[in-house]
């Protein structure tokens, strides 16, 4: 199985970024799932979470559902602002080869922190929790899919049945992601002996909130398997889903 993970550039231009996202997806036709970050569509800003907030069929989502059919591939819609009955929510839409919608994530945990010295952000000063794990089939095997904080709480993510990978659309800051993002998606990894995959915005340090970058894929044993760095870039590496079932039956700790 191909995967393909779209690191890339997101600025204040909604229309831009979308137009950004079709191009680097065309640099992972031949991928079986590519994935988007978080908030692929809007700078990291409760006041752009507002700006551009959009419902369903609106032209993010158009915009997602064309970039799966056109690449003939399972799509992680990264995450977008999505309005639904005077709501907003931090919602990744997924979207399988014929660019139909096949599953929707609502993060379940909002990003609320107050590290003294460092990083401080209230999305619930704009956002709604969404209230469930998200998993979704395809002829590869199951993925689970969430964003960003939810990774945090182990519980939610073993909540997850028989997932063969782990999704996360995400974008750790310079405070939280040098110390906890590889960390993170290693634990994860060996938790549920799974394959994990975190797909960041690239890194601009110019922005209000800067993304701590590093687009990652972890192996089943927590090996890292590969890393994006900062750069805006498409972090593309083929894995064999056998070595989920080898690791489960090597080291039997739970019922799958």
């Amino acid at each position: 199985m191909r995967i393909s993970l779209i690191q890339m550039n997101v600025g204040p231009d909604k229309a831009a970024n979308l137009a950004r996202a079709e191009a680097l997806a065309e640099k992972a036709m031949g991928s079986d799932l590519i994935m988007l970050p978080e908030m692929f569509c809007c700078p990291y800003e409760n006041a752009q979470f507002v700006k551009n907030a959009e419902k369903e069929g609106d032209p993010v989502t158009e915009a997602l559902s064309r970039i799966a059919k056109s690449a003939g591939a399972y799509l992680i819609g990264g995450s977008m602002p999505e309005e639904d009955c005077g709501h907003i929510y931090n919602t990744c839409f997924v979207y399988d080869p014929e660019g139909q919608r096949i599953a929707r994530h609502r993060k379940a945990h909002l990003f609320d922190i107050d590290v003294k010295g460092g990083q401080r952000f209230m999305e619930s000063d704009t956002l709604s929790a969404g209230d469930g794990a998200t998993v979704f089939d395809t002829p590869f095997g199951k993925v689970g899919v969430c964003i960003c904080f939810d990774i945090r709480f182990p519980a939610f993510i073993h909540g997850m049945e028989d997932i063969d990978m782990l999704a996360v659309p995400a974008a750790f800051n310079m405070t939280t992601g040098p110390l906890h993002w590889e960390l993170l998606f290693r634990a994860r990894a060996v938790d549920e002996q799974v394959f994990a995959f975190g797909c960041a915005p690239a890194r601009d340090a110019s922005s209000s909130y800067v993304s701590y970058a590093n687009s990652i894929a972890v192996d089943p044993w927590g090996r890292v398997m590969a890393s994006a760095g900062t750069d805006e870039c498409v972090l593309t590496l083929d894995i064999d889903l056998e070595e989920v079932r080898a690791v489960r039956a090597q080291i039997p700790v739970g019922k799958r």
